[in-house]
């Protein structure tokens, strides 16, 4: 393999990476938004705006990652098919739980139940990078893939 394929390669890794600390860091700020501005009508403004970056953020990853990314890794490593079921059935759990929210938020529900929705959206997703991370990193390490960084992992 040359250099620059293999620099290539290891890029897809450390892009997944990445994205995953942006989509963290989102989510503080949606967190911290949330927490300063209990009260303020322009804090509830804020907070729409973070949660709907948020939720579509993590959500067009997570839709980039089941059409472009899971399939070219099930076709080079048919082994791995039942953790990216398994990380496939987590992009359902969260995009159920982030659809929540966004109810959540348009029925301008008070402070403490958005606060409840970011920390069960928080625990999900942590876990679920954190395994992504540790079943996928070394594999997009050696993964043949041309297609574009955005179509692949999502326009964040």
């Amino acid at each position: 393999m040359a250099e620059g394929e293999k620099a290539r390669l290891i890029a897809w890794s450390n892009e997944m990476r990445a994205v995953h600390e942006r989509l963290r860091e989102a989510l503080r700020a949606t967190r911290a938004s949330l927490r300063e501005g209990r009260c303020s009508e322009s804090a509830t403004r804020e907070l729409l705006l973070f949660c709907h970056g948020f939720c579509t953020a993590l959500n067009g990853h997570h839709e980039s990652e089941d059409r472009t990314l899971f399939p070219a890794i099930a076709a080079a490593y048919p082994d791995l098919r039942e953790t990216l079921r398994q990380l496939e059935q987590d992009h359902s759990m969260i995009s159920h739980l982030l659809t929540g929210l966004q109810a959540s938020v348009d029925r301008s529900d008070p402070p403490d139940t958005l606060e409840q929705h970011l920390e069960g959206i928080a625990a999900v997703m942590e876990n679920h990078f954190r395994y992504e991370e540790r079943r996928l990193l070394t594999v997009l390490e050696t993964l043949t893939l041309d297609r574009d960084l955005r179509e692949a992992l999502g326009p964040l």
